[in-house]
């Protein structure tokens, strides 16, 4: 694109300056009249000769009124000059012939100027200038009505100029604020060299006194003229254009409040602080009631029981199935109940009698499954790892790039200035100093060569080129041509502030491509459109995207890329830095490449989680240090080998899944490990404890049988619904959770399946050992018999069984404290309901990255710096453009277009960007084709006579072959105007005329003679496939988003474009969907909330299936529910308090922390279930049996684990897998140890009833009375 703003030169050239005589100011009379001269950049000069008007010939007078109807009758310019006027404001007709009225004004503006009969009386001569031995005006007084100058400017302040997404008066205006500023820009006086007038225009509003002068007070046409009428798009105040439908209000999470004093109130909070009250009152009256009353029933049996299991040393532990042998199972336990009991001591027998085989059978199997890691890979690239397959906005991106073109590959460097420390302001970047130090790291960056299969890249090979062979690079740089030798030149810093504000207008300032380069796009660390005071400066370099990669396009770009970033890192960071200065640095391919470094940046961290838990299982396991029994009652082998189970259960779900063409994450290489290991452990402490309590007088057969009956069921119920809980995360739709919560339910599943085989055998190979006196770790070796005798002697109760059992369960008994506990409890649950809504939606980019990244800084920068958001697309499906159609009024925005067309809309909608999101009016390619198209444009759509393209005249072949410079004596004076008037109907071409023309369209180069021509700007903007039969496929508009700064804004602008294109699409009946590059990452966000409660939901359903068929009691599964309902709630109050996000990884997480939290639960209540007496002695009792075991092997265990996280170089590590699973530790801990006994000590389900008969039996034998 040549210049475009109007050689002001030529259109003053036009009149006629007075004679040496003195000025003559009156009707039919000339201030200036021919040509006189031409300054040393071709600028022609006006003579100051007054003279009378003449009468043109009637051809001469025709062309006059083409241009300038108003005047008639004699004229002030020769036919050479109104020839020149005509060939210069064809530049400016293309901006602002969309609007008739702004254009009939602005040529009135110069017509009058040029060639009015009466220019003596507005037009006063003020100097001239000696030039080629003849006298040339030099200045002139410009006498125009301030009526006049507001009617042009009112007309024209919001014509668009599609192409750059801005406002047609920042090229013909210097974007002028109001009329004085736009004349302003008219009438200075331009350097040669320098676009603008040869001499000084001085626009007076006012004419002298005493003078026989009038101020030029032509009628202007307003915008809203019906005869002259522009659209909506172009004329906001428009009559047909004050009624349009209203947006939509901004979408609102929680729209309902109200303000209580100086507080604003959510009605969630005070229903949730109402209901708090009411359930408060209510328990506490209900309490106190219940406790006049005595609902206590007397056991008989339950002190017997006890005694029963005194033998074995550990009277605290009473167990559920060691209890419920009293009780008539056979009457009263559910077919599964008692099938359970049967199948766990006939299975327990027979695995104490064969370890070996069990142990050999099932490793076997898991090792089978793992053979599948032949086939194993890992999925790296982020649109598989967070986009859903079936996504709409997946959908849409596969038809943006299969039908238009796929978005640029982007490389970016922002170079920013160092705040003051004294005053935390940030000095001004565009500096001498600083602008050279660009052109040297830009040497630099031309330089790189990246390495593609032996063969060098370098950036010119890959990047944008949408006009010619120069790169479509947006740095600073470009208001210089990219040319360090243009610096001085052009004018240095001066040049660069003044492209700031010309970049439109200034050929000068056009970039190496031949288009404007907007400064907000280069620049950064600005307010409103003071670019001077710019603290950063923003290079992108776009690079071509391939879909479908052939060719193999996109692996050369990586190549460079990959050299792009290692030039960064080593010499560009420390350039920057010794200039005080700060760099930023990014390329397409960094997160993909950083997300693969992330998977050892936390290789110690994840080892030494598993060193520590190892130790810690080793150490629990074991029994009471005694150093004289210590080498043999410790279990370092033992937890050793349980530890090697999970990672087999791990290998055995990844193999699995490869092998059905899975392919891995890496989240899943370093999270389910660990999240096994976690909940394997709970497991393993649970079969040890449960086979030490049995007694030491009882074979080793009846031992593991007896233990196996006592915990099999629990152990069963919380796998079970750990399982399920992981497997509901498999409905999550991005990919990388569901595979995640697939691996991580198959690797439970596993590890529950080696638990109760693989483990038990071993516990029974170690007790074995201890029995035969064999060393830990050195099973060969053997001690003397006084240390067995004190193995095999009694023990006495550890610190948490006797804490259990003369503390913490007595304490909870007091009627106090329950009341205490259940208020506090409720407290909680329900003001984290009531934070619930406040739960932020998103995934910051920064936390899935290490933290040690580059990235870390690059995205701060983009946050702190950018001043221009993504692009945005509104994509239109089958357009049809026949005459007969709506279609093309549907979607225009120039003249005659629907008031409520989709541009017009997008116009509108942009004036409110606080709720849109939308920053500028549509880049049309329509509009473009329509003004291209129309007559008035005379210098773009043109043909020679044999019907072929003709190109403007600054455009070769129109130039002729031995000059430089295009001038009118070029080849192309032959060619005509593609239509005039009534070639078209209203306005608007035929169906042939549009199928014929839109191919010149696309195909036009934009140059200061016709500045529509669409080869660039709109290349790729319109899908020519088919589109003969009069519907194109597909075709884009093009305007920004607002600046994004935070997750929340990504969000909402998504959702803000979705609602805005299916309002325009029901009101059109056309299919248009808005499409940004980002849309694809942020859509699950628009549902985040339904896909976590539902499968929140479904879990919680499940569980309670499986707790109602192992338990066979409503009420226990209800109650158990009931108590994950809150620790759901909690743990989603603590992520608004530690601002957590709402994303598919913390969704996973809540649903896989049912799955955990059931463990703090499921013991209690069933160890509750399965005691006698009333409600009260059965949860003491469950705390006596369970309590420790809770506490050692389920709370100390993820605690352990969990607490080496916060140690982790990734801050995903930390925020959701630290922070998250330690809230969960501590909420299950204190509802499965406190809140629950409470509950089930005032409300908990009844006792299964125990035959007295069987009593007795009983007593004859534990071994024989476990089973009936």
């Amino acid at each position: 694109m040549n210049q475009v703003m109007i050689s002001f030169s030529v259109l003053v050239s036009s009149a006629e300056l007075n004679s040496h005589s003195a000025p003559r100011h009156s009707n039919d009379y000339c201030a200036m009249y021919d040509i006189c001269g031409q300054r040393t950049d071709g600028k022609v000069l006006n003579c100051p000769y007054a003279s009378p008007s003449v009468k043109p010939d009637d051809l001469f007078s025709a062309k006059i009124q083409s241009l300038c109807p108003t005047i008639t009758g004699n004229v002030c310019c020769t036919e050479t000059q109104f020839d020149t006027l005509r060939s210069q404001v064809q530049q400016a007709v293309p901006f602002l012939v969309g609007c008739p009225a702004c254009l009939r004004n602005f040529l009135n503006l110069f017509c009058e100027l040029s060639c009015s009969p009466n220019q003596s009386l507005f037009i006063n001569v003020t100097s001239v200038a000696e030039v080629g031995g003849n006298l040339t005006v030099d200045g002139i007084d410009y006498h125009i009505t301030d009526m006049f100058g507001e009617g042009l400017y009112e007309s024209c302040k919001e014509v668009k100029f599609g192409t750059m997404n801005t406002r047609a008066i920042n090229f013909v205006g210097g974007g002028a604020q109001n009329f004085r500023e736009w004349f302003a820009f008219i009438g200075q006086k331009a350097p040669p060299g320098f676009p603008g007038s040869p001499y000084a225009i001085n626009f007076k509003s006012s004419s002298p006194e005493l003078s026989a002068m009038a101020p030029m007070n032509l009628s202007t046409y307003s915008c809203g003229d019906t005869s002259l009428g522009c659209s909506c798009g172009d004329c906001p105040s428009s009559p047909a254009c004050s009624s349009p439908e209203p947006l939509p209000p901004p979408h609102e999470e929680d729209s309902c409040s109200f303000r209580l004093g100086p507080l604003k109130v959510r009605c969630i909070e005070l229903s949730m602080a109402l209901l708090y009250i009411l359930l408060v009152s209510s328990f506490f009256g209900w309490a106190t009631f219940s406790r006049t009353r005595d609902i206590t029933q007397p056991d008989g049996s339950s002190e017997s029981l006890v005694r029963l299991l005194e033998g074995d040393g550990i009277n605290s532990e009473l167990k559920e199935s060691t209890l419920g042998v009293k009780g008539k199972r056979h009457a009263h336990l559910s077919p599964v109940q008692r099938y359970m009991a049967t199948f766990y001591k006939s299975y327990g027998s027979w695995i104490a009698r064969n370890p070996s085989l069990v142990l050999f059978i099932s490793v076997a199997i898991v090792l089978a499954l793992s053979s599948g890691l032949l086939h194993f890979k890992v999925e790296t690239r982020p649109e598989k790892l967070w986009v859903g397959p079936s996504s709409k906005a997946a959908e849409e991106k596969k038809f943006f790039d299969s039908h238009l073109s796929p978005f640029y590959r982007i490389e970016q460097l922002i170079l920013a200035t160092v705040p003051d420390p004294k005053t935390g302001k940030a000095p001004s970047i565009v500096t001498e100093e600083n602008i050279l130090l660009l052109f040297d790291i830009q040497e630099k960056v031309d330089q790189i060569r990246g390495n593609y299969s032996g063969s060098e890249v370098p950036l010119t090979d890959i990047c944008l080129k949408p006009l010619g062979e120069d790169c479509a690079t947006q740095s600073i740089l470009q208001y210089f041509k990219m040319d360090v030798g243009n610096y001085d030149e052009y004018g240095g810093v001066e040049h660069a502030e003044y492209c700031f504000q010309h970049y439109t207008s200034s050929e000068l300032c056009l970039s190496a491509f031949q288009a404007p380069v907007d400064p907000s796009a280069v620049l950064g660390g600005f307010s409103g459109s003071n670019y001077s005071e710019a603290t950063a400066f923003v290079i992108t370099y776009p690079v071509n995207n391939i879909v479908g990669d052939s060719s193999n396009e996109n692996a050369r770009a990586i190549a460079w890329e990959k050299s792009f970033i290692q030039l960064a890192k080593e010499e560009l960071l420390s350039m920057v830095q010794s200039n005080n200065l700060t760099l930023s640095f990014s390329s397409e391919s960094s997160i993909e490449e950083e997300l693969k470094r992330e998977s050892t940046a936390d290789v110690i961290t994840i080892a030494a989680s598993y060193l520590v838990m190892f130790v810690y299982i080793s150490v629990t396991l074991g029994d009471a240090p005694q150093f004289c029994t210590f080498f043999i009652s410790s279990k370092v082998l033992l937890g050793l080998s349980g530890v090697v189970l999970v990672l087999l259960s791990v290998l055995g779900s990844v193999g699995f899944f490869s092998a059905l063409g899975v392919k891995s994450t890496l989240i899943i290489m370093e999270v389910i490990p660990f999240l096994v290991l976690a909940v394997g452990v709970d497991n393993m402490c649970i079969l040890v404890r449960a086979v030490k309590r049995q007694p030491r007088d009882i074979s080793l057969e009846d031992r593991i049988s007896s233990a196996l009956v006592e915990v099999g069921p629990s152990i069963t119920l919380a796998s079970l619904s750990e399982v399920l809980a992981f497997a509901v995360g498999a409905f999550v739709p991005m990919p990388a959770c569901r595979i995640f919560s697939m691996f991580a339910a198959l690797a439970i599943l596993l590890d529950f399946f080696l638990q109760i085989t693989a483990f038990v055998a071993l516990i029974v190979f170690d007790c074995k050992r201890a029995a035969d006196n064999r060393i830990d770790c050195f099973p060969c070796v053997k001690v003397s018999s006084s240390s067995e005798e004190s193995v095999e002697g009694g023990s006495e109760p550890g610190f948490l069984e006797r804490y259990m059992k003369e503390v913490h369960a007595p304490v909870l008994g007091l009627w106090v404290v329950k009341m205490v506990v259940v208020a506090v409890f409720l407290a909680f649950a329900l003001a984290s309901i009531a934070l619930s809504p406040r739960l932020e939606t998103g995934l910051e980019q920064k936390i899935v990255l290490p933290r040690d990244s580059y990235l870390q800084d690059y995205f701060d920068s983009l946050a702190e710096y950018l001043r221009v958001g993504p692009p945005l697309y509104f994509v239109v499906k089958d357009y049809n453009y026949s005459l007969e159609s709506r279609h093309t009024n549907q979607l225009c925005s120039i003249s005659q277009c629907n008031s409520n067309s989709l541009l017009n809309e997008i116009s509108r909608a942009s004036q409110t960007p606080e709720t849109s999101y939308i920053a500028k009016p549509a880049a049309s390619w329509l509009d473009d084709f329509l003004v291209w198209l129309s007559p008035e444009a005379f210098g773009c759509c043109r043909k020679f006579t044999n019907g072929s393209y003709c190109p403007p005249d600054d455009q070769p072949p129109c130039c002729t072959a031995d000059d430089d410079i295009c001038s009118l004596d070029g080849i192309c004076k032959d060619c005509t105007t593609c239509f005039r008037h009534s070639d078209l109907v209203r306005d608007r071409p035929s169906t042939a005329q549009f199928r014929e023309k839109l191919p010149w369209f696309l195909n036009a180069l934009p140059s200061a003679d016709c500045a529509k021509g669409g080869h660039g700007a709109y290349t790729n903007s319109v899908d020519l496939k088919g589109y003969e039969t009069g519907v194109i496929q597909a075709s884009e508009f093009r305007t920004y988003h607002t600046p994004l700064n935070s997750q929340g804004d990504y969000v909402n602008s998504l959702r803000a474009a979705r609602e805005f294109s299916s309002r325009i699409s029901n009101l059109l009946k056309i299919e248009i969907f808005p499409y940004s590059v980002f849309y694809i990452f942020f859509e699950q966000y628009l549902n985040i909330w339904t896909v976590a409660l539902t499968n929140l939901a479904i879990a919680l359903g499940a569980i309670f299936v499986v707790c109602l068929l192992i338990t066979s009691s409503a009420w226990s599964s209800a109650i158990i529910v009931l108590v994950l309902v809150m620790i759901l709630a909690d743990l989603m109050g603590v992520m608004v308090v530690l601002g957590i996000q709402l994303n598919a990884v913390s969704v996973v997480n809540l649903i896989m922390s049912i799955g955990i939290a059931v463990e703090f639960c499921v013991h209690i209540s069933h160890a509750f279930l399965m005691s006698n007496g009333n409600r009260e002695q059965r949860a003491r009792k469950a705390l006596e049996t369970m309590g420790a075991s809770v506490f050692s092997g389920i709370t100390l265990t993820k605690l352990v684990g969990v607490m080496v996280l916060c140690f982790a170089r990734s801050e995903i590590f930390v925020v959701y897998y630290f922070q998250m699973y330690l809230a969960l530790v501590i909420i299950g801990f204190l509802h499965g140890l406190v809140f629950l006994p409470v509950i089930l000590s005032l409300a908990g389900p009844p006792q299964i009833y125990l035959d007295t008969e069987e009593e007795e039996q009983g007593r004859d034998g534990a071994s024989s009375s476990l089973l009936n």
